[in-house]
């Protein structure tokens, strides 16, 4: 199933990870995809909250490559910007979906990600503006 969404700011876009956040099981695997500054990061902020855990503690992993935010169930946070596709399938990124929510910036980079992953395209429309394109395995 294919959702696309237009969004005119970074609320608005955070709104939409916030609305999927409680929806998600363990398990789950999201890619995200878009040019830099396209508002990945202001999504998974939106998914975090959904999840019930604390938005304003979630930051782009650019230097850390993964970061943890615990609650019921957990977040993982990566984003493979600076690795490459080799690193990338050596983090060990299928293990970490077996023990929460699992959310890939630059998911390009994972060779091979689960067939279950859900795709989620931000595309910069200019200004604030955003298309939010959300692919669910059918």
């Amino acid at each position: 199933m294919t959702r696309i969404t237009l969004t005119s700011s970074e609320q608005e876009t955070s709104a939409l990870g916030r609305d999927l956040g409680p929806t998600l099981p363990i398990g789950t695997t999201l890619l995200l995809r878009g040019d830099l500054g396209a508002g990945k990061t202001a999504f998974v902020r939106g998914l975090a909250e959904g999840m019930g855990l604390p938005a304003e503690a979630v930051s782009s992993p650019t230097f850390t490559l993964i970061q943890e935010y615990r609650g019921a169930r957990r977040l993982f946070h990566v984003d493979l910007y600076r690795i490459s596709a080799m690193e990338a399938d050596d983090l060990g990124l299928d293990e970490l979906t077996t023990q929460g929510v699992v959310a890939i910036e630059w998911a390009d980079k994972w060779t091979s990600p689960p067939a279950s992953a859900i795709d989620v395209h931000i595309e910069d429309l200019g200004g604030d503006s955003r298309r939010v394109t959300i692919r669910t395995a059918e």
